[in-house]
């Protein structure tokens, strides 16, 4: 087998720092079609925004990861990351409008088509660019020839993935192990075959037959793992430790390091430095849109509550918030009590105790406007796992596995959940299971993209009202 280092993989190195260049190209590139399309003369201010815009886009694509090697990466979930990406400077833009009082000096015309513009010029580069590449790697250019070493059911994965993606551009030489047969991961894989041991796996990498190992022993196999590191250290292929750290429930994993200590972790909340700002102005922004909307109705709501019942407008209940920490929820009062305490009975279908008005503001989620402020004042988010009474939480904890990894972001006045149908009573432990499911999904897969479809989908989503009582 011949060494592989064709052309196209001299290129490779370079592909991602073209793409910051052509990305920038692209920003400015709509700018001035934007005011071709809507006549306006390039001014200084035009160059403050394409500036402001061309900062805050080159740091949430580096937080977004938008610039790593994207071989093993889909097309949509890079068009997803650049979309996110550029959802960030609209947003800073129009805050930077507001503060400065200068929003009278750009063409709102303009300005609207370079924010749509631009995600749609960037989607289209990169398809067009990624399709090329993945045609040539299809017809046998820049392919890379890996091996895998130890047969685990980690590597019958790999093997099934470079089989059924050949735009990869990965083909397989062979699987190695030095175990005997009967230690060995069975598959019945036509293209699994163990070929050698690790001796020959080293030979043929200083030969330069293999371009890339995938290194898939098992867990326990801590020893063997750094001895073959170590021999493969002597070589110039490129080396992947396949960690199966799916034995873990994780959340938002990622490899970071402590002085000159590797480390990954397991828990962690996505909103760390600027995606945790991106996340608290698009709060603010649209949290300020809602509560001037919902201004007048919230009003309304006030008068009829006070009219049909006795007692306080606003009901008040402890809950979890941010990191575990205690924080009042405010409700519009939808029932006849105000439980908060170490038991509160869970509201069921039909309850007695919910009014004939508390039942049409719970269905349609009116009695939830207040949350509104706590939006602004920071204690809640727009979208996240909706916060349980303290007693339900001290219940569900104990008997769910990782549920309190729901609090390693702020609660939610929505979440995806609600938004699947998973909202109500949780009379049946699988329902409060399921929500919970749905809350990890959230916060694993997160970006603006996520959150803007559960606003929508709580809006206008068939499952809005589902379940709800």
């Amino acid at each position: 087998m011949a060494p592989t280092n064709g052309p196209l993989r001299r290129l490779e190195s370079w592909v991602c720092t073209l793409q910051r260049v052509v990305d920038a190209l692209i920003i400015i590139g709509a700018q001035a079609l934007a005011h071709a399309i809507y006549p306006e003369a390039w001014s200084e201010h035009t160059t403050t925004i394409t500036v402001i815009a061309l900062l805050v886009f080159g740091l949430a694509a580096e937080i977004e990861g938008l610039y790593r090697p994207w071989r093993t990466g889909t097309i949509v979930r890079e068009s997803k990351d650049a979309l996110v990406a550029w959802l960030a400077v609209p947003m800073v833009l129009l805050a930077f409008w507001f503060f400065t009082k200068t929003a009278t000096h750009y063409s709102r015309a303009a300005s609207f088509a370079w924010f749509a513009f631009t995600p749609l010029f960037l989607s289209a580069v990169r398809m067009g660019v990624r399709t090329v590449l993945r045609i040539l790697r299809v017809k046998g250019r820049s392919i890379h020839h890996v091996a895998i070493l130890g047969c685990t059911k980690d590597a019958e994965r790999l093997t099934d993935a470079f089989e059924t993606m050949p735009w990869l551009g990965l083909k397989l030489a062979g699987v190695y192990d030095d175990r005997s047969e009967d230690r060995r991961e069975v598959s019945n894989h036509p293209h699994w075959s163990v070929i050698g041991r690790t001796d020959d796996l080293i030979q043929a990498c200083h030969k330069g037959n293999i371009d890339a190992v995938y290194v898939a022993l098992p867990l326990g196999a801590e020893m063997r793992t750094a001895e073959v590191l170590a021999a493969l250290a002597d070589t110039t292929v490129t080396v992947y430790l396949v960690a199966d750290l799916l034995y873990y429930s994780l959340l938002n994993a990622q490899w970071g390091q402590v002085g000159s200590v590797p480390v990954v972790s397991l828990h962690d909340s996505p909103f760390q430095g600027i995606v945790g700002w991106v996340k608290r102005i698009e709060d603010i922004v649209l949290g300020s849109f809602i509560l001037l909307i919902a201004s007048f109705p919230m009003l309304c709501i006030a008068m009829a509550i006070k009219i049909k019942m006795p007692g306080p407008v606003i009901f008040q209940q402890w809950r979890y918030g941010l990191s575990g920490k205690r924080i009042r929820i405010l409700k519009f009062r939808t029932m006849t009590v105000c439980e908060d305490g170490p038991d509160v009975v869970q509201v069921v279908k039909d309850d007695v105790r919910v009014t004939r008005l508390g039942k049409f503001l719970r269905r349609t989620s009116l009695d939830e406007f207040p949350q509104f402020l706590q939006v602004l004042t920071g204690e809640l988010s727009l979208v996240g796992p909706r916060p349980h009474a303290v007693a339900h939480n001290e219940k569900y904890r104990a008997i769910i596995h990782g549920y309190m990894l729901r609090h390693m972001v702020k609660p939610g006045i929505t979440g995806w959940a609600q938004v699947n149908g998973w909202r109500g009573e949780t009379a049946e432990l699988v329902k409060m299971e399921e929500r919970v499911r749905h809350d990890m999904e959230y916060i694993r897969n997160w970006n603006l993209f996520l959150d803007l479809k559960i606003i929508f989908l709580t809006i206008f989503g068939a499952k809005k009202s589902q379940n709800a009582c």
